[in-house]
């Protein structure tokens, strides 16, 4: 088989001389081909010709376009390949997605630093990522499509226009589809880098910003959609793990003879952490896992009370020793010396589960001689495209193929590989029966990785004209960039800032929450402005205009929520509006209505307004699904989620003792509005969430003339607020 990419380029695309058939990818030809000696082979191999890496076209016209991201209920199966048939010029009723390989290299979007590649579907950066990823490629697969045409017809590339899957030759009436250029497709030697100006202009769009149905919508209300948890295979097992509820203990099995010689049972397994149960049925895994005496260590955890620690971390935040710096802009210590006025405010945010719907889970084929593996699993992927698995068994990468299904809900928790290294695991000791690992609930609540608690100390300076000069804001908690994130200011106009992170440990599993620290940190900034606004007699968003003078796209979000919601007009007796202001990615302000139970403690939201800039929208009805269910997640974790930490050991168990937001509790409506803009592309699915905290407690503020500063808000904290 030739093995240089000279010695392939100039094929013809669809011939199998020496054996190959060739897939092409952004910038040229991969390394991988296909051996096809067999010419019956290249048949059943490829049913549908490959055009790129990207697409596979069949000679009917019907297309297979690659999505890059897992699909979690974002929309990813659609607003990604939407952007490559865009520029391909495809006719999108003859698509189907389907997930791309995992293979960074290939399909990898724009990384952490310049000129890296990932595949990692968090912090809202799939659709910003793969922007300019996906134009491009579908503007190659067109490049392909032209040049093949041109050759098939004998005229100047330059003559020939496309458009829903067909390309025209004015000059002489002709027109071809797709489809019908399979049979003449030829490889150039090069793929053309093709440059912005080369691409699409916004007003020549046919598919990107209109309302397009969801490629993956109708199998999951039909039931067909595949997810990891509906995987079955041919004498496949089951395994459970118990880890007990303190994080970090080491188990010590007593009665492992007995629980080995339970019906069905196959397998014990000892990990640092855990007790690992194989059992030939779920059930049966289940039942002995109940069974199982277990004396545990001491860990780091031990003696941890979450509800106590604030005392500790207040007593961090007022030591003279300051912590690591995140943001240094001007000299807050003179600037609060100078103030007509100063202001201190400390905010709590306890520890949120994410409590996704999907149960994890993971099912690993170990190959007999342990030198290969098939790994299916919804993942959030990673910077490790095959999950640990590689480093688990000790075989090269390329030797995993992870098959990625839908997920059931993922909020960050499905970033970590922690369950896919468990799988891989326990299925190597029955290699080579497939293994599917599931966590129950109880699994997921006392052995969960949280949201961390923090807590915040904000200290501002206004002027004699009630300007803020001064905002310096200390975070202290564990996680770094879990509860550090999200502390800046940059869309607020404030001349000395500061914020800083002091470090703590407890031992507690962590891990990315649906926006990270904004939700935390997001709160205490923006409840300040409003305390603040209200102690100078300013209407708070009077005061955010103010503050947004130098940033015109921030202040147009703060501008629309203001008229979308009434904020001048009169409210409804009983009622109160309160405002926040995000940037994660995309810029939002949010505004809500609520009302309150004065003797219940209980807050009702109403009414939540959103103005959303996010850049070029792709998908307009799957952004506004997305603020919308940003914000009653929003609402879910500060009106009712908490997770409790007694002496180190997590005191939820499962939903009837961790509270989520239920259909009573909904807003009568959410109304999102998008703002139009030419810019890029950035992520929408993060910045609704952490909007929710600050306009409650602003609302209530406004209502009650009180102050909400402790996550989440629940019945008894309410009380106790009003009763002070």
């Amino acid at each position: 088989m030739p093995n240089t990419e000279t010695s392939i380029s100039r094929r013809h695309f669809l011939k199998s001389s020496g054996g190959v058939a060739i897939f092409i990818g952004m910038s040229g030809l991969l390394p991988q081909l296909i051996s096809c000696n067999d010419p019956k082979k290249i048949g059943e191999q490829l049913k549908k010709q490959p055009l790129t890496a990207w697409v596979k076209i069949a000679e009917d016209g019907s297309m297979v376009i690659y999505n890059p991201a897992a699909e979690m209920g974002q929309g990813s199966m659609t607003s990604l390949p939407l952007i490559f048939a865009e520029e391909m010029d495809a006719d999108w009723s003859k698509v189907s997605v389907e997930f791309s390989p995992q293979e960074a290299d290939i399909y990898g979007g724009e990384g952490w630093s310049p000129g890296t590649k990932l595949m990692f579907t968090v912090g809202s950066r799939t659709t910003k990522s793969y922007y300019t990823v996906m134009r491009q490629a579908g503007a190659q697969a067109r490049f392909v499509l032209l040049q093949s045409a041109a050759k098939h017809w004998q005229v100047p590339v330059s003559e020939l226009t496309t458009s829903e899957s067909m390309v025209m030759h004015e000059t002489s009436d002709r027109q071809i589809s797709y489809g019908e250029l399979v049979p003449f497709l030829e490889m150039p030697e090069a793929l053309p880098e093709i440059s912005e100006d080369q691409l699409k202009k916004k007003k020549d769009f046919r598919l990107i910003g209109k309302v397009i149905p969801r490629t993956e919508i109708p199998a999951k209300v039909d039931g067909s959609a595949q997810f990891a948890i509906d995987i079955r295979l041919p004498e496949m097992v089951y395994g459970v793990l118990e880890r007990g509820n303190l994080h970090g203990a080491t188990p010590t099995l007593t009665n492992q003879a007995e629980i080995e010689s339970l019906d069905g049972i196959l397998k014990i397994v000892t990990l640092p952490y855990a007790i690992g149960v194989i059992g030939n049925t779920l059930e049966q895994a289940l039942d002995a896992k109940k069974k199982l005496k277990i004396n545990w260590s001491d860990a780091e955890a031990s003696g941890h009370n979450s509800q106590q620690v604030y005392e500790d971390y207040e007593k961090m935040a007022s030591a003279a020793t300051p912590g690591k710096i995140l943001i240094e802009k001007g000299d807050v210590g003179t600037a609060m010396k100078r103030a007509a006025k100063t202001y201190t405010a400390d905010f709590r945010n306890d520890y949120v589960c994410h409590a996704q719907m999907e149960p994890l889970n993971a099912v690993v084929q170990v190959a007999a001689d342990l030198q290969s593996a098939e790994v299916w699993v919804g993942s959030q992927q990673g910077p490790d495209t095959k999950l640990g698995v590689p480093t688990i068994l000790g075989i090269p990468p390329e030797k995993v193929n992870v098959h990625l299904q839908y997920l059931g809900g993922g909020f960050g928790r499905r970033s970590m590989n922690d369950f896919v290294e468990e799988c891989t695991l326990l299925a190597r000791e029955v290699a080579p029966r497939p293994l599917k690992l599931i966590w129950t609930r109880e699994d997921d609540f006392t052995y969960g990785a949280f949201r961390p608690l923090s807590f915040q100390r904000i200290e501002a300076g206004t002027n004699s004209a009630g300007e803020l000069t001064s905002f310096s804001h200390c975070v202290v908690g564990d996680g770094g960039n879990l509860v550090a994130s999200g502390a800046a200011n940059d869309h607020y106009n404030i001349p000395n800032q500061q914020a800083e992170w002091r470090a703590v440990a407890n031992g507690i599993r962590l891990k990315h929450w649906r926006a990270v620290g904004h939700g935390a940190n997001k709160f205490a900034i923006e409840c300040t402005l409003d305390e603040i606004a209200r102690d100078q007699g300013i209407d708070p968003v009077d005061f955010r205009r103010r503050l947004m003078s130098d940033s015109p796209r921030a202040l147009a979000t703060l501008e629309k929520a203001a008229e979308l919601s009434d904020w001048a007009g009169e409210t409804i007796q009983g009622r109160a509006k309160g405002v926040s202001f995000v940037e994660h990615g995309s810029l939002g302000t949010g505004v809500c209505e609520i009302s309150l139970d004065r003797d219940s403690g209980v807050i009702r939201v109403h009414n939540f307004w959103i103005a959303l800039d996010a850049g070029v929208i792709i998908h307009p009805d799957n952004v506004r699904a997305q603020m919308e269910g940003g914000i009653l997640m929003g609402m879910s974790s500060v009106l009712k989620e908490q997770i409790t930490i007694e002496e180190g050991r997590v005191q939820q168990t499962n939903y009837n003792n961790y509270q989520l937001l239920r259909m009573q509790d909904i807003p009568d409506k959410i109304e999102t509005y998008l703002i139009d803009s030419e810019v890029h592309p950035e992520g929408v699915g993060e910045t609704a969430t952490p909007m929710v905290a600050g306009a409650i407690a602003n609302a209530f503020l406004k209502l009650t003339g009180k102050q909400l500063r402790h996550l989440p808000f629940t019945p008894e904290r309410v009380l106790e607020v009003l009763n002070t």
